[in-house]
């Protein structure tokens, strides 16, 4: 019962942050709720044996690399996922994070601006558009966790690889609202929307306390996304991109995570 009520207040609080772009709140919101309830429900039991579902909740600094550093620079995101860790420790997972950044490389719009960089609206005054990266990776993984201490056999060397999808885009950012080119369908021959399927390693290092009370993984982890331009033209270049990419990304992740331990039958569950 309180795991469903949990996951749904976390689903809905995505859904209103993601609506206002407060990418701020939701990650001092993923680091409270999570040492908050690990904290208050911490039980001491032995769980060597016992399967292991996580809820992950995660902050990553990325660094671009091949196609993706001609359009990007350092970036951030969010995650948010799940694990299974077997007795045997063998991990299976999902996770997905959600890419953003200030920092554009390829001015979009520069077909639009005058000498001075700005742009001229519909109400004949000088105005900015800002661009900002918007986007998502998203992978199915599988993996291990190697034991480094006889006495707790949960943490250790993290290693996880995996299938994925890798979109991002550009967000085009018209505080005055008077540009009309880059207004509904118009912004779609701008953003360059760009999509692929994507390959995901992980290595790092996770510590899952015997008592519940610090659970975390930190590490490095690098996606090679195989992409292309999904929009039939481009306004700026004027024409249409058929160059097929590739998009690097290197990761700086620290994750939260919080524990639920399954009983050999599956009938009891204590976090």
């Amino acid at each position: 019962m309180f795991l469903t009520y949990f996951i749904k207040f976390v689903t809905n609080f995505i859904k209103l942050s993601f609506s206002n772009m407060n990418i701020k709140g939701i990650s001092l919101f993923f680091l409270l709720i999570l040492v908050s309830i690990s904290s208050s429900f911490a039980q001491n039991r032995k769980n060597d044996s016992l399967l292991v579902f996580t809820i992950n909740a995660s902050y990553g600094l990325q660094l671009p690399g091949g196609d993706f550093a001609d359009r990007f620079g350092v970036n951030s995101n969010i995650g948010l996922g799940f694990d299974f860790i077997t007795p045997k420790n063998y991990i299976f997972g999902n996770n997905h994070d959600f890419l953003f950044g200030s920092k554009i490389k390829e001015d979009v719009l520069s077909n639009l601006r005058t000498d001075s960089g700005q742009i001229i609206g519909n109400d004949q005054l000088l105005t900015n558009v800002f661009l900002r990266q918007r986007g998502l990776s998203s992978t199915f993984y599988f993996g291990k966790l190697i034991p480094v201490s006889k006495t707790n056999r949960r943490s250790g060397i993290r290693i996880t690889v995996g299938p994925g999808f890798l979109v991002h885009k550009l967000r085009l950012l018209d505080d005055n609202n008077t540009v009309t080119q880059v207004k509904g369908d118009y912004a779609d021959g701008y953003d360059r929307l760009t999509w692929g399927l994507s390959i995901s390693e992980y290595i790092g290092y996770q510590y899952l306390s015997p008592n519940n009370r610090i659970n975390f993984f930190a590490g490095i982890e690098f996606v090679q996304g195989f992409t292309k331009n999904q929009r039939a033209y481009d306004f700026n270049t004027m024409q249409h991109d058929t160059k097929k990419r590739l998009d690097l990304i290197f990761m700086l992740k620290a994750t939260w995570s919080l524990p639920f331990y399954l009983n050999d039958y599956g009938e009891e569950i204590s976090y």
